[in-house]
């Protein structure tokens, strides 16, 4: 049996304080290989939290996220700041590009980070994903040189820096024109179909959700319903 990329284990995410306030409650949830997922739900739902919590931008409470079957919440910092670089790969709304650092440096960071490749393959490999993504002729600019979807393009080829398994996106299309949302989704789309990527999306868009693999929706912090692919597996286009 195929070992989940992802998995939640009865996760649940409290705020302490005068009043705690429960982000995310008892979610049990498996994420598999070459799945297309979007994360729906009202505002303030507990979306976001969620895709932070399966990423390991943020600790559970309660509950454990494993990563290819393993415990993350017994790892040190260290541990888990490695199995980040490693695993997953991370698209937020506003791209959170460095404005001091030029499109390719933006790229190369994670692989600056994991320190797996020499100065030459770095460069080499961000330059090739840049123009993977027709940006290749922007190379030296800088990020406020670039539209927003052109930046956005960056943010994913700096996501896929380290080759991931899994992308996490928060909004990835929520501050882009329509013109760009249809650009990013296919690129994130073509990730799952052509390269064997997953992808999960935190997602206001019920158009762009309806075209991938399956549905969670989240209310108030809880996991209301998992709507699946279409029968034959066929993703929409």
């Amino acid at each position: 049996m195929t070992t989940p990329l992802i998995e939640a284990r009865r996760v649940t995410k409290i705020l302490g304080g005068i009043v705690p306030v429960t982000l995310v409650c008892d979610i049990d949830l498996k994420i598999m290989p070459a799945e297309f997922i979007a994360i729906t739900g009202p505002s303030g739902s507990g979306k976001s939290s969620l895709l932070y919590l399966l990423g390991l931008l943020d600790l559970p409470t309660s509950g454990d996220v494993l990563i290819d079957g393993r415990s993350t919440t017994a790892m040190t910092e260290e541990e888990r700041a490695e199995v980040r670089l490693a695993r997953l790969g991370f698209v937020f709304q506003f791209h959170f590009l460095l404005p001091e650092f030029t499109i390719t440096e933006n790229v190369a960071l994670p692989m600056r980070a994991r320190g797996r490749l020499s100065p030459r393959a770095i460069q080499a490999r961000a330059e090739e994903l840049l123009g993977s993504f027709g940006l290749g002729d922007h190379r030296r600019k800088m990020p406020d040189q670039l539209s927003g979807g052109q930046r956005q393009r960056v943010a994913v080829a700096r996501a896929l820096a380290n080759d991931p398994p899994v992308i996490l996106a928060d909004e990835p299309t929520g501050s882009l024109d329509s013109m760009s949302t249809a650009q990013v989704f296919g690129i994130l789309r073509d990730l799952v179909a052509l390269d064997g990527k997953t992808v999960v999306a935190v997602t206001h868009d019920l158009n762009l959700a309806a075209q991938m693999h399956r549905r969670i929706h989240v209310v108030d912090g809880r996991l209301q319903s998992e709507a699946l692919e279409p029968a034959g597996g066929e993703m929409p286009v």
